[in-house]
């Protein structure tokens, strides 16, 4: 998979992936962004619980009980320091309609099997980059 991301002032980004839709970033003003845009880190842990979201969805409905609602919090504990990683996750799934049990399998099939990001988040990924003037 490829994205690209272009600079549109500012500390304001623009990314777009395959699929054509934009995604906005920006810093805070504190740090001279303009507080436009989620931060990428924000992106990072919406994608996070968009990913197993999904998957709970479709496993649920697999399972012939579809939730009336579902809802993903998603909590990231950072490094005070810099590059304030993430260096913990905890994700509390909430919905109405589904057996707790079918609910619990769900989340755990989809962090365990089919979240990618769940899985990029806990691989060594190996990173490279190069700058071209």
């Amino acid at each position: 998979m490829n994205v690209e991301v272009h600079w549109q002032s500012g500390l304001r980004f623009q990314g777009q992936g395959p699929s054509g839709h934009p995604a906005a970033m920006d810093a805070g003003t504190d740090v001279g962004g303009a507080n436009s845009a989620p931060r990428p880190t924000e992106l990072l842990l919406i994608a996070l619980g968009g990913c197993t979201g999904m998957d709970v969805v479709s496993i649920l409905e697999k399972m012939r009980t579809p939730p009336r609602s579902l809802s993903i919090q998603v909590q990231a504990e950072r490094n005070p320091d810099h590059p304030r990683a993430v260096r913990k996750i905890h994700l509390t799934f909430t919905s109405e309609g589904v057996p707790e049990t079918n609910l619990t399998k769900a989340v755990q099939l989809s962090l365990e099997r089919y979240c990618s990001v769940a899985h990029s988040l806990s691989a060594q990924i190996t990173t490279s980059a190069e700058a071209r003037p």
